[in-house]
């Protein structure tokens, strides 16, 4: 009980920090995702798997994540890509994202060592995964849209041009 208010609290502050963060002029920047839904925004640290040899590595053999770190596997176009928990030893959340920066399926709570494959349906460009139980925290869920430089002028929050701010 104690570990789900520290991430609930966890959760809030990250939450509560980023929406004044959002509400200035911040430029997109590959090594930062936001998030927004009814619930919020908020803001993530990111390392990118863009290549085959970090996406086959991705979060494994890590012992934490920070509740503002993730990782963002972008995909050359859209697939149905098909994720495990092998070699990975923190629970993690995943988000499935269609190329307009929506996201389309959360899977809560992987279960760290799991072989069985992880989906979130066709049409994804990319995944986010974040600290397991963080989405449910936040309320992340389907619909939600993401501003990152991954998702081009097609994405419902896309980057601006020329100044970073955010096209409403």
């Amino acid at each position: 009980m104690i570990a789900l208010r520290a991430l609930a609290a966890a959760a809030l502050a990250l939450v509560v920090a980023t929406g004044a963060a959002l509400a200035a002029p911040t430029a997109c920047a590959p090594d930062r995702l936001d998030i927004r839904g009814d619930w919020g925004a908020a803001q993530f640290s990111v390392e990118i798997a863009d290549t085959p040899e970090s996406q086959a590595r991705g979060l494994m053999f890590r012992e934490s994540l920070p509740a503002s770190h993730a990782m963002l596997f972008v995909y050359d176009q859209p697939g149905a890509p098909a994720f495990w928990m092998k070699n990975t030893l923190i629970p993690l959340d995943m988000l499935f994202v269609t190329p307009e920066g929506k996201v389309q399926h959360v899977h809560p709570m992987a279960v760290p060592g799991d072989l069985t494959p992880i989906r979130g349906g066709d049409g994804v460009l990319a995944v986010l995964e974040i600290r397991g139980g963080l989405a449910g925290a936040i309320g992340i869920g389907p619909g939600d849209e993401m501003r990152h430089p991954a998702f081009g002028a097609e994405a419902a929050w896309a980057c601006a041009d020329g100044d970073g701010i955010a096209a409403q």
